[in-house]
Order: structure tokens, then sequence, then C-alpha cells
């Protein structure tokens, strides 16, 4: 393991945050971050220190050519205060699999463990306990070598910070069934948390808010009728005794919330399926009134209900009082995140703060 130099912060920003009301999703940030380069073939320096601005080269690839990537996480906490992760390990494996795909290099786990750890710890008074309320935590990375041609760079910025964050939908929301632009094609980097990604989606986004629907429904890039995600969540149906869910083709996101669901159905005895999943499927079945529940999964919005997707003039309208499953699914990952629900899984961790510190 490597030495993590530690600077503390004089005078924390925790003073000035009422956190019995946390702030809007990602807005205000804690007193530390995670740095280290990556130089010369190796990862250098880690360090934890105030949160603080970068200064950026203006020939800097990643602002040129878009080398970046992410993940997302929370930490919350039990009822005896100890800051608790949800999977961590499985974020540490998608970032390096973003990584590999973006031609990056990877952040080995032992160190993204060791890093976030740290920082939370130090920063363990920052986390919320008021319902639906967590920790953001932001681990990612981005090209800095000075260099304007269209290569991939040979010095990185690996970065974690946090912040205190409420729920990211505090209501039902609405979809709207793309039919002009695609997120992703197999092949793509649909499966990588990749900053284009998302700079890619923002104007299909806005085009479905115009029209009145909180999100957009991404569909497959050659019919535009099968399903692959929401745009902040994957999505799940429950279609009479069934649960259906897009499955992995390259193009879709391999959500971490996702995996559990899919893993806590199954333990139950659920079927679910994951499948090519076409839309025309769910209409059918939906004037038949056999669509019981649509929900979303993500790391930010846990399990989103969906109470309404419009798939060119046709327009579906959901119940989300109604729903069980979703509701309950919701329950107990709130739960595990908590340490109130039974981890059957070994899922969450506690944040440790380990000896191989230099603190200054």
């Amino acid at each position: 393991m490597s030495a993590i130099k530690i600077t503390p912060i004089v005078q924390s920003k925790l003073n000035n945050l009422d956190m019995s009301e946390p702030p809007a999703f990602g807005t205000v940030y804690s007193d530390h971050m995670f740095v280290m380069d990556y130089r010369d073939g190796e990862w250098q320096k880690p360090e934890i220190k105030p949160f603080e601005d970068f200064s950026i080269h203006p020939a800097n690839l990643t602002l040129h050519y878009g080398q970046s990537i992410f993940e997302g996480m929370k930490a919350s906490k039990n009822a005896e205060g100890v800051p608790l992760f949800f999977r961590p390990e499985m974020h540490s494996k998608r970032l390096n699999a973003s990584a590999r795909r973006m031609c990056m290099p990877e952040v080995p786990q032992e160190l993204f463990m060791q890093a976030i750890n740290e920082l939370v710890t130090l920063d363990k008074d920052w986390i919320p306990t008021v319902p639906d309320s967590a920790l953001y935590v932001r681990p990612y990375m981005f090209a800095t070598e000075k260099y304007i041609g269209v290569r991939s760079s040979k010095e990185f910025k690996f970065v974690v910070f946090t912040c205190p964050v409420g729920a990211y939908y505090s209501e039902s929301v609405s979809l709207r069934a793309e039919q002009t632009y695609v997120r992703a094609t197999p092949g793509g980097v649909g499966e990588a948390k990749t900053a284009g990604n998302y700079a890619a989606s923002l104007y299909p986004a806005m085009k479905a808010v115009e029209a009145g629907y909180d999100q957009v429904m991404w569909m497959d890039p050659y019919e535009f009728t099968y399903i692959q995600e929401v745009g902040t969540m994957n999505i799940f149906f429950v279609v009479g005794d069934k649960i259906m869910t897009p499955k992995h083709n390259g193009a879709i996101l391999k959500g971490i919330t996702r995996d559990s669901v899919i893993k806590i159905l199954r333990a139950e005895g659920r079927d679910v399926v994951e499948m090519d999943l076409s839309i025309k499927k769910i209409l059918k079945a939906y004037k038949k009134g056999h669509v019981k529940e649509v929900w979303g999964t993500g790391t930010a919005a846990v399990i989103s209900p969906v109470h309404q997707i419009a798939y060119r003039e046709k327009v579906m309208d959901f119940d989300p009082e109604s729903y069980t499953i979703g509701p309950r699914l919701k329950k107990i990952i709130d739960g595990l995140r908590s340490g109130k629900h039974v981890d059957q899984f070994g899922w969450v961790k506690p944040a440790v703060s380990e000896t191989l510190v230099e603190a200054v």
C-alpha cells in the first residue's frame, strides 16, 4: 500500500451548513479531496488535502479530446456513526473498465479503497443522516498532458471528492422514448462512464424536458424499438410475474444498483429476465393491464418510480402509489446502506482508516 500524505483543513466549512436539510444534489462540497498524478508510467504522490481549484493548462488534452472518466458512490452511517460504503469494489472495477476503454491507466483496487477510506473517515461528519440523504463520493480521472494531437495522454490525474446530498429525484418521473438521437451503440463507449457520453445526452434530454417530460428513455440506434436505459438510470418493468430489464449489449451502462436489484430479486426466487426489451412488447402488455410497475435504478436515484412513458403518439400512464416491489427494494437498499438490514451478500463495507498515512 502507498503512504498517503494528509493535510487537514484549518477551519471546516461544515459549521456553516445545516445538515438537517441536505443541500441540493452536487452543490456543496466537503472539506477535503484525494489527488494523485500518473507520470512516467506510474501513480505518484497520493495526497489528501483541503478542497481547492485546479490550475489547467490551455492545451490540456482532456479539454480538447475528452479523455475523462468517473464513478459515483455513496457513503452513509450506521447507528453507531460508522461510515459505510455500498459495494465499493464494484465501483473500483467499473472505473478500471472505463479506464481500459478510454486508453487510461487503471487505479489499483487496493489504492482506490485506501483513498476512499481515508477521505471519508476524515470527512465523516459531512455524512447526513436524514432519510434519503448520503455523502456522495465522486472518484474521477482525466488527462493532464499538455499536447495538441489526437492520441492518449501520457499523464493523468485521479481525484476523489465528496458532497452531502439529499434525494436525486424527490418524485416519480416521466419519460419520453427517444426517436431521433442515440446514446450509444454496441462497440462504442456506452459501457464506460466517460464524460462525453453525458455531454452528448444533454441536448436530447433538454428536448424531452421541453416536451413536458422529466427524462429521455434511450432506444436502440437501429430501429428505435429496443429499450436501452434512462438518462440517469437503468430501467426495470414488472410485467405480470416477471421483472424485465434490458440486457447488457455493450451500449448499456453496467449499473451497480441494477446488479444489486437483480441479485436481491433472484435470491427471493423472483423471475428476473435480462433481454432485448422491445417497447412494442411493453405496449402490448400495457394494453392488457399486465405492466404493474416501472422504475429506474442508479447510485444517485436508488429506485425511482416512473409514472409515464411516451412512445411516439402513444402514452402509457402508471400509478406509483400501487407499486410494491420497487418501494420494497428501495427500503432494502437504504437499510443495507444504514446497517439496519441484514447484509446477506457482504456488500456493505465500513470505512476504515489505515496507518499508512503521513499527517501534516
